[in-house]
């Protein structure tokens, strides 16, 4: 066999990315293609509709509901000011009136002579796209977005929270398998990226919140410290929406486990330089991964050595991600084509994979993944 496909993660010193800005419904761009962009630059802009609130009218005003749009002193669409009464209904020969009176800003949606109902929406919520990285705008989607494009190193995690940000990177562990602990955090970390090593402690992200670290990058991260910083189980889902006020990407996976040499090495040699951090994560049907993007100018990155994405060949890099060798870094030394026996007395393809120590193991070739280049 000449080579197999499998999942990958990406750690690339020098690549050129293009991400898509798109707008959630129909509005404004507001850049051109050749502009250039910073990570807080607004691309584009739209209106969400508001909140609609349903007024029982007809039961409050004490009318029939197909009278209902004779007391409504407003047509359907008109705005109306908070406080402004908008429906009026009279009784006992004028002597009482009963008055409905807008509890914000809004927009008299709908009279309903059916229900008795009138619907009132509220202001529409502004939504503003920004580019997230820095560099040019390649392409313009009229009325939905853009299309921005950067030179930078980039490096995948295995799983994240918190959406997009940026800041500074700041190496805090000297290396790849030092814990991150609260005391390596200080107050000139506000705004920054920190890269720590083997495991973040949940005290170390509390006070990374206090201090107003933007985003977190470390190889390993206790599922029990997750759970009690969200307040709730995460499950298999997608995250990336957690209003948390920090992002963490994790890079080798849950426990206490040494970043990769290479991740560690790439984010190292960064350090000063600005990094562009999305926790998102999804594993279900169209992947998605956390990532760190540092931008930069194509002429001050060196390009490593080159990977055929998802393809396995003899050296490949690879990490094996499901037990006896979880988290472990080799290179694959042998790809038998045909299917071999394994302990749950099923068949698979396997590969042989040789660790940093010498010492190979043979794994299914579904328990590994491409650490691409």
């Amino acid at each position: 066999m000449a080579h197999a496909y499998t999942p990958g993660l990406k750690v690339s010193p020098k690549i050129r990315l293009t991400k898509k800005r798109i707008l959630p419904l129909k509005g404004d761009v507001v850049v051109n293609v050749g502009d250039t962009v910073t990570s807080d630059t607004v691309v584009a802009r739209t209106e969400l509709p508001g909140k609609v609130t349903p007024i029982n009218a007809a039961n409050i005003l004490g009318v029939p509901a197909p009278d209902l749009v004779e007391h409504v002193l407003k047509p359907e669409g008109s705005p109306i000011a908070k406080g402004e009464i908008y429906a009026v209904a009279k009784s006992f020969f004028g002597l009482f009136k009963t008055t409905l009176k807008a509890p914000e800003d809004c927009h008299l949606e709908n009279i309903s002579q059916i229900t008795g109902k009138i619907l009132l929406r509220g202001k529409p919520l502004p939504v503003e796209v920004t580019a997230y990285l820095e560099g040019k705008v390649t392409e313009v989607y009229p009325q939905e977005g853009v299309a921005v494009e950067c030179w930078a190193a980039f490096t995948q995690g295995i799983f994240g929270i918190g959406g997009e940000t940026h800041g500074i990177l700041r190496m805090v562990c000297k290396s790849k398998d030092e814990r991150l602990s609260p005391e390596k955090i200080s107050p000139e970390h506000r705004g920054c990226v920190l890269v720590g090593g083997s495991i973040v402690t949940a005290a170390a992200l509390k006070k990374a919140l206090e201090h107003g670290v933007r985003a977190i990058v470390v190889g390993g991260f206790d599922d029990q410290d997750l759970r009690n910083f969200l307040g709730y189980d995460l499950g298999v889902a997608i995250t990336g929406s957690e209003n948390k006020g920090i992002t963490l990407v994790v890079t080798e996976g849950f426990g206490e486990i040494p970043m990769a040499d290479r991740t560690f090495e790439l984010l190292k040699n960064h350090e000063g330089h600005k990094a562009c951090v999305n926790g998102a994560t999804q594993i279900r049907a169209g992947v998605i991964r956390p990532e760190v993007v540092i931008p930069r100018p194509e002429s001050e990155l060196k390009a490593g050595p080159e990977v055929t994405a998802g393809a396995l060949i003899i050296g490949t890099p690879i990490r094996v991600i499901r037990e006896p060798y979880f988290g472990r870094l080799g290179t694959v030394s042998l790809l038998p084509p045909e299917l071999t026996p394994l302990e749950s007395e099923t068949k698979a393809r396997v590969l042989k994979v040789k660790f940093a120590d010498g010492i190979e193991a043979v794994v299914p070739r579904a328990n590994v993944e491409i650490l691409e280049t």
